[in-house]
């Protein structure tokens, strides 16, 4: 067993939940779903079918709003971007559109453009994705490329902090649901990728690549 984002194999149990085992690490603090437990890709996408993410729903809107508006203050006029891991029903591209900047959408289920993965964006959005990403050290590898030098990835995702119960925390319930960022692991992923790491709100956080950034 190693863990799926910074590849340590201090990853100890830390807590059962409903039958799922979850560990860990003592290196970056992702807690992450034993890997034997995760749904296979049927069983997935049929949880994801049964969202209701309606774009004209003026809640979903204002949830959503708490990532668009910090990352949309921090963008340079007509920026063009990505939302990845859109759903079934992609709203977030279609809020950011609205607003001057221009946003496509990919999702390996409902929307697999492999072609936008190739190209460089100068923002990327990951709203309520990352908690479901199997391997997050690939994942974030893959962000760090298709963001331009300077560009901004905007993430949401429930955040472990040190009130959090994990044994009965409600984020971790949902069977989709596989890996669990705190404010430790989340500046661990910008220090591993030279981001700039800016908190925005409860459940949100912005990264920034360098402008002067070679990484590939």
């Amino acid at each position: 067993m190693h863990c799926p984002l910074c590849g340590s194999r201090k990853v100890p149990p830390l807590a059962v939940q409903e039958g799922r085992r979850f560990l860990r690490c003592r290196r970056c603090d992702l807690t992450f779903l034993d890997p034997a437990q995760r749904l296979g890709p049927g069983e997935e996408r049929a949880r994801y079918e049964t969202h209701r993410n309606d774009p004209s729903d003026p809640g979903y809107r204002a949830f959503l709003d708490r990532l668009l508006t910090p990352l949309a203050e921090r963008l340079p006029e007509g920026a063009r971007g990505l939302d990845y891991g859109s759903g079934p029903g992609p709203t977030l591209s279609r809020m950011l559109t609205e607003a001057g900047y221009p946003t496509v959408d990919y999702d390996p289920f409902f929307a697999p453009r492999e072609e936008v993965l190739d190209r460089r964006w100068d923002f990327v959005t990951c709203s309520e994705t990352a908690e479901h990403f199997f391997d997050p050290g690939r994942e974030f590898r893959r962000l760090d490329r298709m963001l331009a030098p300077g560009g901004w990835l905007g993430l949401m995702t429930g955040i472990v902090t040190e009130d959090v119960d994990f044994g009965s925390w409600w984020y971790a319930r949902d069977p989709t649901h596989v890996a669990f960022y705190s404010p430790e692991t989340l500046a661990w992923i910008a220090g591993d990728r030279g981001w700039k790491l800016v908190p925005a709100g409860e459940t949100v956080v912005l990264f920034r690549k360098p402008e002067d950034s070679v990484r590939a």
